[in-house]
């Protein structure tokens, strides 16, 4: 009898411990949910948003890591949930980028930037619970920008398209943010005054829904 109580309380305590110790996880949770990782799940139609982290640039350079390139101040990201199923899977969203205040260093002959156009929006992109966002475009609507640039000789138009027609980030719980490195982009058309290759970089944080609550990833 006194070994079966000892039994049933040691049972009793492991219980314990594996209810209030390990993290908390929401039934049925979604790939994407708001305020915390257990919370709510973000609605299908909702449209989740961020600006660029602060003190920082979207950035088109001219070689990986590079310093040269066009600089853009200002840069939102926004995408309305298509679907939003049971963790883990992957979200489904169309995704919308703005540039704005765009400045361009360190590319002989070029001085300014007149206007730039991100072209064929929205992309189709994916949110997977491994934090990989998935951005594509398709053969009659490929990821591209058109950038008309003021150079030495006049003004100039050039068009880019992204290397494979998809670019990669991924998604950070920590500041709830979506950060792009070193996104190949291939010139399409434009003069010799058009670099061959541009490469983005950008953090958008925080991503937030229409509401204002921080979006997580499971």
């Amino acid at each position: 009898m006194h070994k079966s109580r000892i039994t049933a309380a040691a049972i009793a305590g492991v219980t314990a411990a594996m209810m209030f110790g390990a993290p908390a996880l929401a039934d049925d949770g979604t790939v994407l949910t708001a305020d915390s990782p257990a919370g709510p799940a973000v609605a299908v139609g909702d449209t989740i948003s961020s600006g660029l982290a602060t003190g920082t640039q979207a950035v088109f350079a001219t070689a990986p890591a590079g310093s040269n390139g066009m600089k853009c101040a200002g840069s939102s990201l926004s995408a309305v949930v298509n679907d939003n199923p049971a963790a883990p899977g992957a979200a489904t969203l169309g995704a919308n980028l703005g540039l704005s205040s765009c400045t361009v260093s360190g590319i002989v002959g070029v001085t300014g930037v007149n206007s730039v156009t991100i072209n064929n929006q929205p992309y189709a992109t994916t949110t997977a619970s491994d934090g990989t966002v998935s951005v594509a475009g398709t053969a009659t609507a490929p990821i591209s920008a058109t950038l008309n640039l003021r150079t030495l000789l006049g003004s100039v138009t050039c068009v880019f398209v992204a290397s494979g027609n998809a670019i990669t980030g991924v998604a950070d719980n920590t500041d709830n943010s979506i950060t792009f490195t070193d996104q190949q982009f291939v010139k399409s058309t434009g003069p010799a005054a058009c670099i061959a290759n541009a490469y983005f970089t950008a953090k958008y944080t925080p991503v937030v829904t229409s509401a204002g609550s921080p979006v997580f990833v499971n």
